[in-house]
Order: C-alpha cells, then sequence, then structure tokens
C-alpha cells in the first residue's frame, strides 16, 4: 500500500513540511499509520477513546505516537495517567494533518453510497432478558432487512466495559449508563414487581409495607460484577428508599428468580412486563405495588463517533422506540 501516502503527501504537501530540520515527505505507510494514531489520540482526547475509533488496542497507540515522535524528534502530547494534552508542536502538526485527514475519510465515508446494503459485524452485550425479550423477537426482521449484516450478541447480566472489551454497543437500563456515552431508548419505561405465588402466600401472609419483606422469604439477585446482594429499590411520596432482603436462595439471572417464584421457593422482585402473562394467568400475586413506580426503560449505547458504521446505525434505528 505505498499508492496511499505518496497520493497523500503529492496532494496534501503542506502536512509533510519540515519539522525541525526533518523532512517529513519521506514518509510512507508505517508513518501515515503513526500520524492516523496521532490524529486520533488528539481529536478523541485520549488512548481509550482513540482506540475505540480505530479499533486498536491503547498500547497500539501508545506505540505508535511514541514511534512519530522519536521520528520527528518532538514531543507531540503530553501524558500523564488521567489526561493527555498536545504540545505546541503537536498542535501545530495537527493543524496541518487533520484537514487531511478529514478530507481522506470524508472520500471514503462516500463509498457507502454505492452500497446496497450495510454490511460488516455488530457486537453487543446485552442483559439476558434483553437478548431473550427484545432481541430475539427481531433476529428474522432484521436479518431480513440487512442480510449483510452479522449481530455477534453476548448476553450477560453484569455491568461490561464495552470500550475495554472492544463491544460496539451495549444495552443496559438507562439509570446505569455512563454519561459520556450515546443512548437510544429501545424499550417503554418499566416498572418492578414483588410477587409470590398464591401458595406461597398461603404458609405466609402477604407484606403490607416494604419494611415486612424482613419477615419473608425473599430471592435474592447478586450480579457478578457488582459483589453485593442487589437492594429492593421502592418509592413512597416521591422519597426513593431501598430494602435489604435475605432468603434462603440466591440467583444472578431474573428468569431463574421467576421460575423460583412461580415454584413458591418465595417472594421475588422483578421487572413488571416480564412476569405479565404469570400476574393474568393468577400463577403470580403481586404485593406493595402502591410503592413500585416506573422507571425508564432499557437503551443501546455506545461511544461518541464522529462517523458510526453503517452496519450500527442500522441497528440503533431498527431498536430505536420513542420515550414513555
Amino acid at each position: 500500500m505505498e499508492i496511499l501516502p505518496d497520493l497523500i503527501v503529492r496532494n496534501y504537501p503542506s502536512c509533510f513540511a519540515r519539522v525541525d530540520g526533518h523532512d517529513s515527505s519521506i514518509m510512507r505507510a508505517g508513518e501515515i499509520g503513526e500520524l492516523t494514531a496521532f490524529v486520533a489520540i488528539a481529536e478523541e482526547g485520549g488512548f481509550r477513546r482513540a482506540a475505540v475509533r480505530l479499533n486498536l488496542t491503547p498500547s497500539t497507540l501508545s506505540h505508535s505516537l511514541r514511534s512519530l515522535e522519536q521520528r520527528l524528534g518532538v514531543r507531540l502530547i503530553n501524558r500523564t495517567t488521567r489526561t493527555v494534552s498536545l504540545t505546541a508542536a503537536g498542535h501545530a502538526l495537527l493543524r496541518q494533518v487533520a484537514p487531511a485527514f478529514a478530507s481522506i475519510e470524508t472520500a471514503i465515508e462516500t463509498l457507502n453510497a454505492f452500497r446496497d446494503h450495510p454490511a460488516g459485524t455488530v457486537r453487543i452485550s446485552v442483559p439476558r432478558a434483553v437478548a431473550v425479550r427484545v432481541l430475539a423477537p427481531k433476529f428474522r426482521a432484521f436479518s431480513d432487512l440487512y442480510p449483510d449484516v452479522v449481530l455477534e450478541i453476548e448476553a450477560e447480566n453484569g455491568f461490561v466495559d464495552i470500550i475495554r472489551q472492544e463491544y460496539d454497543a451495549g444495552i443496559r437500563l438507562g439509570e446505569s449508563l455512563e454519561r459520556d456515552m450515546i443512548a437510544v431508548r429501545v424499550t417503554s419505561d418499566l416498572r418492578t414487581a414483588v410477587v409470590a405465588s398464591p401458595d406461597y402466600f398461603d404458609r405466609f401472609p402477604p407484606p403490607e409495607t416494604p419494611r415486612d419483606l424482613h419477615r419473608h422469604r425473599c430471592i435474592g439477585y447478586r450480579q457478578t460484577t457488582q459483589g453485593g446482594l442487589y437492594r429492593w429499590e421502592f418509592d413512597q411520596d416521591g422519597r426513593a428508599f431501598n430494602v435489604a432482603v435475605d432468603g434462603p436462595l440466591i440467583l444472578g439471572d431474573p428468569d431463574l428468580m421467576i421460575s423460583a417464584a412461580l415454584d413458591g421457593v418465595g417472594v421475588a422482585y422483578c421487572i413488571e412486563q416480564h412476569i405479565q402473562e404469570h400476574l393474568d394467568s393468577g400463577r403470580l400475586l403481586r404485593v406493595l405495588e402502591a410503592w413500585c413506580l416506573p422507571y425508564p426503560g432499557f437503551f443501546l449505547y455506545y461511544p461518541g463517533r464522529r462517523q458510526m458504521p453503517a452496519a450500527l446505525r442500522v441497528l440503533v434505528d431498527f431498536l430505536r422506540v420513542s420515550s414513555g
């Protein structure tokens, strides 16, 4: 791939001016890769985001930047354990090379107009319940619309760093998302429900307030990445509070909790929409409804990017729902 560097040098000569006596016009493919790494780090404000943008590891980018700085004989970026900032030389270089790379990216992006369908693999991390109830019913329709897009779905209930683990996107509750992520709603608002089987409530009088739960056999929930037992959340007159529960069973999967409640093991704390059929049939009975208010549902989220891959864009549009 020697043609691309020569093409860039020929069309963007100002990007390859002499720097401290070094003739940068001799750069070839390896050096162009180093410049690409530098521009991404500078524009994204850090190695981790730049790595996501270029689909590389932060250590690879760090090596490329060191090689570029050694080649040019100047420091371009000051970096600490928490921040990165451009030096004066870095600012000067970015001013000259950024327009060239922007033009190249725009030219490549226009090729999407020649594609009949978006293509490529989209890796997403989702809770198991969302994979089963939100995504699975839509697999057929999505694959029929976009046959060249491959969905790779990892169903796991714990919290996942999608950048570190190199996912394109994730789906989690809106209240759990980091502020620097772009989020798109994929479910309506949700509501929790405290339930047990009729057989259980024949043996134990139903609780009248959340504080009564300490007298009941509650089915605990532990997220593997969080460690501690989940505290059940309630609301009273606009004041949120939570209750620590205990009982004979601790599980890490909401569907297993529903199964245990159906079997009469104890009281479960579930998403109302996930157990509606059991409420309608009478296999589960609901208590403490007045203390369970709606909350934002699940959102698909991904890091901010200047240019979203076409395959991810169509998935976002396909799953998007209006608020409420």
